[in-house]
């Protein structure tokens, strides 16, 4: 088997367009273009010998030398520094943004190579393999410093300054180079539609001044951030994070910047994730409007409006659960059997045949992100969402595939239902306060039934838990947003009563598993690692509940499991592993959320002499840390 290097050293890169992710050795292994649901240039992440990749490092033995990977701080400028015996370099990625919004073919991503101190030789390598490597392409060289590499479609330009002359290897481009203190050198990959003229040769003055605009771009554009909290540099990473994964021309976010990463290496459960969920889209859009970035609510609001209009999904329910980020509804599902997988993970899926899947919950976090506040927004959009919930009186009492996309069958989700009861709040709420015409009458009646059936179906008295459907007593942790939604009270005994028995089955150590798919079968064979969303979303719950000391410990300890440049994949495997997708919307989003309301509460108990006993101690047991004796948290 091929070597990977651990999902979790990477950072990304992005221009609000596409993004691509840079390992900390220095190597591009991931990057689709001209979007992020298109074919692969790199994708040595899925198959290390046939994806494709763009190396530039230092060339020197592993013994003696170290690198370090890090953010230029509150922006998307990735920087890889090599320290040895000889000297120190650094490597500078990153994509200037794409400010316009047009969606286009041309997307550059420029590696700037410096030596701080000494001399270093350096490797340059640029191996694409088009279409997730399935097709061939062509090499034209001219002179030293100019080369593109035509592939089906796409053509992948190469420039290089002054000190760095590229050789044909084959198909492919090299390049041999040492640098001493003070120089500069830059490597520019340009993307660009079959045939599109070339770009301009680069000067480096130009190269500079593309990484300071980039900066000033961030830093610019995170002056809007609300945020003043415990969590300051964590919250500006994840929002930065969220803002590369949104597709500026509709406003639309995609799941990850990745597909085929394993929940569990080995095994088949190998999502593609570079689509836009209603779902997660929505919670994405909900996080920043927190933040306060409004520009991104107005963006999603006209892209889920125009979905809406469009006519909604082949069965003819109003929405589907994921498109494509131009919002078109096809995602065919096909297997990529010429790619050996993320250290041997087959198959390699592109598409997602989740996207014909009956997920009900989409129309309440859909109802959450149009309806934000009092700010219903435009006419249009008013009259979109209130169409949707007349059809939702209608077809809310049906059985789906859930939250988390099981291909067992579907079921009445307790969380389903938890979420068409938010649809209706959020819209009955909102036309009695803006004065709307719309039939309140029946998504009352439609609202109360939900509830009804909630606390008679959805919970088991066995377990004086609410539970993951109809016709299970397994537990879920999607529930942990029972109260954030409004449907519970945090301190209702009945939600607390859940909330421990979420603490006894699903929480290991502060991190949280789905459900238990042992005892509730998804239709698929392995196992997965904890989810970092629940996790998240189980501190919010402490938090909210006034488990203060505990919800604190959890966030702590979640922390901790960001990689070297803050971000987060999908889950977090048995040995502290990041599993899945990466890096990943809903991880980052449920950060942001969380960082939110620990900092409320405990604002809150530092302000009122009642609420000290919240923030306790911890002592450990054999179990794990606990709240000393006498306190509530």
């Amino acid at each position: 088997m091929n070597q990977y290097p651990p999902i979790a050293e990477h950072g990304m890169v992005g221009d609000l367009q596409t993004a691509a992710l840079v390992s900390s050795g220095g190597t591009v292994d991931w990057w689709c273009t001209p979007r992020f649901d298109s074919p692969s240039l790199f994708a040595s992440l899925l198959d290390s010998e046939r994806g494709g990749h763009c190396r530039l490092a230092v060339e020197l033995p592993d013994d003696g030398m170290s690198v370090r990977q890090l953010y230029l701080s509150d922006t998307a400028i990735l920087v890889t520094r090599f320290m040895a015996p000889g000297g120190v370099g650094e490597v500078a990625d990153f994509m200037p943004p794409v400010e316009s919004p047009v969606a286009t073919d041309r997307h550059t991503l420029i590696r700037l190579i410096r030596v701080v101190r000494g001399s270093l030789p350096f490797a340059f390598d640029c191996r694409p393999r088009f279409d997730y490597g399935r097709a061939p392409h062509t090499l034209n060289l001219s002179g030293d410093h100019r080369a593109v590499l035509r592939g089906p479609g796409t053509d992948l330009h190469v420039q290089t300054s002054g000190d760095i002359a590229l050789n044909a290897d084959g198909d492919d481009v090299t390049a041999r180079f040492t640098l001493s203190a003070g120089q500069i050198a830059a490597v520019v990959l340009t993307s660009t539609a079959d045939g599109a003229a070339a770009p301009r040769p680069p000067s480096l003055d130009e190269m500079i001044g593309q990484l300071e605009h980039c900066r000033a771009f961030w830093l610019t554009w995170l002056r809007s951030c609300t945020y003043r909290g415990r969590w300051q540099d964590m919250v500006n990473r994840s929002a930065i994070t969220l803002k590369l994964l949104t597709y500026a021309p509709t406003g639309a976010p995609v799941a990850a910047a990745t597909m085929g990463l394993p929940e569990q290496v080995g095994g088949e459960r190998n999502w593609d994730y570079r689509y836009t969920w209603v779902r997660d889209a929505s919670l994405s859009v909900r996080a920043l409007i927190d933040l306060g970035f409004k520009d991104e609510a107005y963006a999603f609001r006209r892209w889920l409006r125009d979905r809406i209009e469009a006519g909604g999904a082949a069965s003819g329910d109003p929405l589907q659960i994921m498109y494509r980020v131009d919002g078109d509804p096809l995602l065919t599902e096909e297997i990529l059997d010429h790619l050996e997988g993320y250290q041997g993970s087959r198959p390699v899926r592109a598409g997602n045949a989740a996207a014909d899947q009956l997920q009900l919950d989409i129309y309440g976090e859909a109802a959450d992100a149009l309806i934000v506040g009092r700010d219903i927004g435009a006419i249009r959009g008013w009259k979109a969402l209130s169409g949707v919930l007349d059809w939702l009186c209608d077809h809310w009492d049906r059985p789906d595939e859930g939250i988390w996309e099981t291909r067992g069958g579907r079921q009445n989700f307790t969380y389903s239902r938890l979420m068409t009861w938010v649809a209706f709040d959020r819209g009955i709420r909102a036309a009695i306060y803006s004065s709307r015409p719309a039939d309140t009458e029946s998504w009352t009646r439609a609202r109360d039934a939900v509830f009804r059936q909630i606390v008679e179906r959805g919970w088991d008295d066995k377990r004086q838990a609410f539970v993951q459907h109809f016709d299970t007593d397994v537990l879920d942790a999607s529930l942990l947003l029972m109260p954030r939604v409004g449907f519970v009270s945090a301190h209702d005994p009945d939600w607390l009563s859940t909330l421990d028995a979420m603490d006894d089955e699903l929480v290991s150590d502060s991190l949280v598993y789905r459900y238990d798919p042992a005892a509730s079968p998804d239709g698929l064979r392995g196992s997965e690692g904890t989810f970092n969303l629940c996790s998240f979303f189980y501190v919010e719950a402490l938090a909210r509940s006034g488990r203060l000391a505990k919800a604190r410990y959890a966030f702590d300890k979640m922390l901790t499991y960001a990689n070297h440049v803050g971000l987060f994949a999908e889950e977090i495997g048995p040995s502290g592993e990041q599993l899945g997708n990466f890096p990943q919307a809903f991880t980052h989003l449920a950060l942001v959320t969380a960082a939110m309301a620990l900092d409320e509460e405990l604002g809150r108990a530092g302000t009122d002499p009642r609420e000290a006993d919240h923030l306790g101690h911890l002592h450990v047991t054999a179990q794990g840390l606990v709240a000393r004796p006498g306190s509530r948290s």
